[in-house]
């Protein structure tokens, strides 16, 4: 399946999505699609309280080999965050400290990597917001071949060039952009609940209203 952005960033999200967005977090979207829509639990920022929201721009990449990785930060933007396919593979680091300083002066606002990194205190020191499966020292392979804004599957997820990216200590959400606005308002909605249900909460109801229900088949 090819994309129609292939080779081309897809248009950005709108300002109001993202701006709602930030108001949510992972675990609100990934609720409210069926719990579904993560990646893989290895993929987590390099330093924690790290956030990212965008929309996604993709790569997908021979495993240990960072070439079209290059390529993809060459054109990123303000707005976007760089998904990269890369395979799982954790024997390489897919980019380290130089690449990250690129990404980050081109506006990039954050890149995912279903692969390890390396260089972790500079990147850490550099606070752009990088998701990945760990760190390891051995660098990689500059061979290709590889594919730009194309779709792509990271850490278990297919991804699609203008689906929206949310990322936080929990791990990283795919919202798909045909779903955008349903799961944004869905999230809000179960937001304002959970905010209602802390308050109930700290004055002694802690039982959920569906528990009883919920239990009834098992006699308790």
């Amino acid at each position: 399946m090819t994309s129609l952005y292939s080779g081309n960033n897809p248009p950005l999200l709108s300002e109001d999505i993202i701006k709602r967005a930030k108001l949510l977090n992972t675990t609100l979207l990934s609720d409210v699609m069926g719990c579904a829509g993560a990646m893989d639990y290895a993929i987590k920022p390099v330093a924690s309280g790290m956030k990212v929201f965008g929309t996604a721009m993709t790569v997908s990449l021979r495993p240990g080999d960072n070439l079209f990785l290059h390529k993809a930060i060459s054109i990123g933007q303000k707005g976007y965050v760089l998904v990269a396919d890369g395979k799982g593979h954790v024997a390489n680091a897919y980019l380290g400290e130089l690449m990250a300083e690129a990404a980050k002066t081109l506006g990039l606002e954050g890149i995912v990597i279903d692969g390890a990194v390396r260089d972790r205190e500079a990147l850490c020191e550099l606070n752009l917001p990088i998701f990945c499966k760990g760190f390891v020292p051995n660098g990689p392979h500059k061979d290709g071949p590889g594919t730009l804004n194309t779709p792509v599957s990271c850490g278990g997820v297919a991804v699609q060039p203008g689906d929206l990216i949310v990322g936080d200590d929990d791990g990283v959400v795919v919202v798909p952009r045909d779903m955008i606005e349903s799961v944004l308002g869905l999230a809000e909605k179960k937001a304002d609940y959970e905010e209602k249900r802390k308050q109930a909460i700290r004055s002694g109801n802690v039982e959920p209203a569906w528990l009883k229900a919920k239990m009834e088949p098992f006699g308790l």
